[in-house]
């Protein structure tokens, strides 16, 4: 399985994990696969993404995508979710909720970032909203010795950030928008920026120091970088 990611785009991550750099926001997809089932954090902008992401991934490891992982609400990151037709949609708390009753605000700001607008309402049409939601830190199992943590440590980037914890040498940390590094971390209207920095100190607990944590948007970093923005954060808060 491992020799194709690269044939397909992916950059690999470890035995079995792997993520996509979409294009147009580089927002990250990722995946982690195990004997069982096959867990995809964040579906992409539109259900052409997540259509592209599905057959990318039933190519790399023969099976669907059996588990998803919603990383917060931004359009960038869940409208392609309907493409995966059957899968087991999780969120942080209040995730459903936010997407039931905010489509209209997703419509709009998918569009206000350059998605078609069709495309931008096919995607909201059949938005799907998870099915479990995370409050604290749920497991999953995904056959052969695989398994996963997901982890709600929000609120910061949004209010409903929820992190991923794939274990193994070394771990690998799925941290959504909570960590970027092709730019300076985003804070739009609903960003909780006092409490973004006890939200990285979570994802560190979680991964340690020789973690790979993937960030929301740009290149794995590690958690030297991770300390950095979260100090960065925190002083212009004010705390330590």
């Amino acid at each position: 399985m491992d020799v194709t990611w690269e044939e397909f785009g992916w950059e690999r991550l470890g035995d079995g994990v792997g993520r996509r750099r979409l294009p147009g926001w580089d927002a990250t997809a990722a995946l982690v696969a195990g004997a069982d089932g096959a867990l995809l954090c964040d579906t992409g902008s539109t259900l052409r993404e997540g259509v592209e992401l599905r057959r990318q991934i039933q190519g790399l490891t023969g099976r669907r995508v059996t588990h998803i992982a919603l990383s917060h609400a931004h359009f960038d990151h869940v409208l392609g979710t309907a493409a995966f037709a059957g899968a087991q949609v999780y969120g942080a708390a209040g995730l459903a909720e936010l997407l039931r009753t905010g489509a209209d605000d997703l419509h709009r700001s998918a569009v206000a970032h350059g998605v078609p607008e069709r495309e931008a309402a096919e995607a909201v049409d059949v938005l799907v909203v998870p099915h479990h939601e995370v409050s604290g830190e749920s497991a999953l199992d995904l056959g052969g010795g695989r398994r996963v943590l997901l982890a709600d440590v929000g609120p910061g980037h949004s209010g409903h950030d929820l992190a991923v914890l794939v274990p193994g040498s070394p771990p690998v940390v799925l941290c959504g928008d909570l960590v970027e590094e092709s730019g300076e971390p985003q804070a739009g209207p609903d960003a909780c920026v006092s409490r973004w920095p006890a939200a990285l100190d979570r994802l560190l607990a979680l991964g340690g120091e020789d973690a790979l944590y993937v960030p929301g948007h740009g290149a794995v970093v590690d958690a030297a970088f991770v300390r950095a923005q979260r100090d960065a954060l925190a002083r212009g808060l004010g705390v330590s």
